[in-house]
């Protein structure tokens, strides 16, 4: 059979061949290896905390949070933080992440405690043996969001809310002598601030809620005789030592706090997933560090107080703790009678710590056995 062949037609040749495809192919691998990726603007949210800046421990945590941000974001995502009263005022901060005036906020949930009681069960609630690691772990593993998402809708917010830092058991505070039974402390003027004012009133105190920044000069005025803020070393921040040299840690007013971070819906809702999923998990991150962070912090602080400033250090008295629990259980009792919703949150919180306490205290050796084994009786241990 033969072939017919045109003259005008050039067949191409086997090298030009796999030269074209060798060179079709690189580009083909290249695109692949290197795809177009459009790289947007970087998104920037605004955020006010409840804190000043400078030297303040509490504004320091939530730039570590907008740093883990941007840093998982690989910058894509950031966040503007403003110090206290830089937009609005403090209390003012969930009407305003709602309503969009701010992105994000940086607080705690005693500071809407005044729009609906149950606020201050997402932080400064009863114990029940819990302490705020535990708090948290209710929150997310115990029906504790699903409870804190109603809370927020029943006050009107519009937003989601993350969580951070476990703050150790606050100390019950600076006082003008040391006081270790009930008697020294009734009719004394104090300060504190959400479920506290009630359980401390319940135990004869007058109670008076005031920013952080006047509690010093408050104290120094004499409006309070008493107070207290939250740790060692935002109390030095402020100037404690100063006005009192008395100190007492450990009380159950406020045993158990965590930062609340809320932000607006909208916004977050109109973020990627994957920026979604870092503003919740940089909470998680931020967690662990802030919480190792404050116990270098917060120790090293307390012994400047003893050490440099010549503050007395004591441990709450059981007198007073006792006295303390017993104020929570009728403060706690009537806010049950009168608000189901309140009783809603209380009885998860107690089903959980039921169980989730039993294990934990009951596993739990004595670490001051092991502490006073090494270093001796631990009041008179030199830090």
């Amino acid at each position: 059979m033969s072939k017919k062949i045109n003259k005008g037609v050039k067949t191409p040749s086997r090298r030009k061949f796999f030269k074209a495809a060798a060179v079709t192919g690189a580009a083909a691998a290249a695109t692949v290896a290197m795809p177009n990726i459009a790289f947007g603007a970087p998104k920037t949210l605004k955020m006010q905390a409840a804190w000043p800046s400078g030297a303040n421990i509490f504004f320091e945590m939530a730039g570590d949070y907008a740093k883990m941000v941007s840093d998982m974001s690989g910058g894509e995502l950031k966040i503007d933080l403003q110090p206290v009263g830089s937009v609005v005022k403090t209390g003012e901060i969930g009407q305003a992440v709602s309503s969009g005036v701010l992105d994000m906020g940086h607080w705690v949930t005693a500071y809407w405690y005044g729009k609906n009681a149950a606020a201050s069960l997402f932080g400064t609630g009863p114990s029940y043996g819990m302490s705020s690691q535990e708090v948290m772990g209710w929150m997310e593993y115990g029906g504790g969001r699903k409870l804190y998402n109603e809370t927020l809708s029943k006050v009107g917010f519009d937003y989601v809310g993350f969580f951070h830092m476990p703050m150790p058991a606050q100390p019950f505070g600076w006082f003008k002598k040391n006081v270790t039974k009930v008697s020294d402390v009734k009719g004394m003027k104090y300060r504190t601030v959400g479920l506290a004012t009630n359980v401390l009133t319940a135990m004869g105190m007058v109670v008076r809620q005031l920013p952080g920044g006047e509690i010093q000069p408050a104290m120094k005025t004499g409006l309070i005789e008493a107070a207290e803020f939250n740790n060692p070393t935002s109390d030095s921040q402020f100037g404690m030592q100063d006005v009192s040299k008395h100190y007492h840690l450990g009380s159950f007013h406020q045993s158990q706090e965590m930062f609340e971070i809320p932000v607006n819906k909208k916004t977050f809702n109109g973020l990627s997933p994957a920026h979604q999923a870092i503003l919740k998990n940089a909470a998680y991150a931020a967690n662990t560090d802030n919480y190792f962070k404050a116990l270098v912090r917060y120790s090293a602080d307390l012994s400047k107080l003893m050490n440099q400033h010549k503050v007395n250090v004591y441990q709450t008295s059981d007198e007073i703790l006792a006295q303390q629990l017993k104020g929570w259980d009728k403060v706690i009792g009537d806010f049950n009678k009168k608000d189901p919703f309140f009783k809603k949150i209380v009885d998860s919180q107690k089903k959980y710590a039921k169980r989730v306490m039993k294990y934990l205290l009951m596993n739990q050796p004595n670490y001051k056995l092991a502490y006073e084994n090494e270093f001796g009786n631990i009041a008179k241990v030199k830090i």
